[in-house]
């Protein structure tokens, strides 16, 4: 990305967020976009695929705080664009001679480069300050910014898992649809059984100086587009680009205890970097679907199991599933409705190396019919049971009739 994609570009404008967004904010945004303008969703859309990059390029450098300051003290610096348009006017930046496009000083420096060499100064797109201005002064000291090698982009896929996968882990196929060296002309554009040839103008460099006045300038060669070479027979597969979009599937281990909503970072294997530039990275939300029967709450797993009032009453050993097994859980007599038995080691294996446990809600179950033995049984027990404790309930009611006579 070039300093002068830095400054007429608005990137806050692409994701649909104020200048002033936290981060949160801009990741969330970033998230919704792509996942409605993916390739996947949209095959065959050339605009949703030029959409989904400038979408992407944006977050790439809004997410970064660092790179977001120098973004937003370049384009304060520099009035995003209207530098320009006051020294075409004929403002103090073109005071005493003919108006200066701005764009002279940018030209397409950095066209197809998308960040700086590692190491490099990433100020103003990849850029440096010093670079920018040692290319306005006869320098050219830091070569064609298209030169330098650029990290590939990041990318960012949904998978959805069902319950007993996220909480025991598994390995799934992912299939991507992201940009790649063109297998037919090995990413050199030309077609096969011809190879490209040094521009003739910048001998290959990539570059051309022109003086005015006292000063030199350096631009990228715009016989070649700052490549150094030129294709004259381009490939029927990549058109001379050098590039195709390509459908790839990896294998991706999805570590146990994973949850709804959790995003997992793949270190290189996003999109491949450009002239021998490391490769980005692919990022997978993960999407959870609910189970039937058990529920999750932090490293616990959660279970609802209906008893009769006798089972409660008097006790049970009730079996229990778990994920894997079965286990004999005892419910002590006399459980309430609505009490919690836990069942050590039977949850979410955390990363420590420790696990959760199985929680058991106790759901005393009351049968909507009644056979006339139950019937019968039922209010026998009735008669030999004590009353229920509702004596300070009867009370209050005593007390409240008193006040409405």
């Amino acid at each position: 990305m070039s300093s002068k994609d830095w400054l007429e570009k608005d990137f806050y404008a692409v994701l649909g967020v104020t200048k002033s967004a936290p981060t949160d904010e801009i990741k969330k945004a970033y998230r919704k976009l792509a996942r409605e303008l993916h390739p996947d969703r949209n095959p065959n859309n050339a605009a949703a695929e030029e959409q989904f990059k400038a979408v992407s390029e944006a977050y790439d450098v809004l997410s970064d705080p660092a790179r977001r300051k120098e973004y937003d003290e370049m384009r304060s610096l520099f009035g995003a664009g209207q530098f320009r348009r006051n020294a075409r006017a004929g403002g103090p930046a073109g005071a005493g001679g003919p108006g200066f496009d701005f764009n002279d000083l940018f030209g397409n420096a950095g066209a197809g480069a998308g960040g700086p060499s590692p190491g490099a100064d990433r100020r103003f797109g990849g850029a440096g300050f010093s670079d920018l201005f040692s290319s306005i002064f006869s320098g050219g000291g830091g070569g064609p910014a298209t030169g330098r090698r650029s990290r590939g982009r990041d990318v960012e896929t949904e998978v959805v898992l069902n319950f007993v996968d996220a909480v025991q882990g598994a390995t799934l196929p992912i299939t991507l649809r992201t940009p790649g060296t063109c297998e037919t002309c090995h990413g050199n554009g030309a077609a096969p059984g011809t190879s490209p040839r040094s521009c003739p103008k910048c001998r290959g460099l990539g570059v051309v100086s022109s003086n005015q006045g006292s000063f030199s300038f350096t631009e990228p060669c715009r016989e070649c587009q700052g490549v150094g070479t030129i294709v004259d027979e381009k490939c029927p597969e990549c058109h001379g680009t050098g590039g195709v979009t390509k459908t790839r599937t990896i294998n991706v281990r999805i570590p146990a205890g994973v949850s709804d909503g959790q995003r997992i970072r793949l270190a290189g294997r996003g999109e491949p970097g450009t002239r021998g530039g490391s490769p980005g990275d692919l990022f997978v939300l993960i999407k959870v679907r609910p189970d039937p029967v058990f529920g999750r709450s932090g490293d616990d797993l959660t279970l609802t199991v209906p008893v009769t009032f006798a089972e409660a009453a008097l006790g049970a050993d009730l079996r229990v599933p778990t994920l894997d097994a079965t286990v004999l859980l005892r419910v002590p007599p006399g459980t309430p409705s609505g009490r919690t038995l836990r069942v050590r080691g039977k949850g979410v294996a955390r990363r420590d190396g420790n696990v959760g446990d199985l929680l058991v809600t106790i759901d005393v179950h009351v049968p909507a019919e009644l056979s006339e033995a139950a019937r019968k049984a039922l209010s026998d027990y009735a008669a030999a049971a004590p009353p229920a404790p509702r004596e300070r309930l009867e009370a209050i009611a005593r007390e409240r009739s008193s006040y409405e006579r």
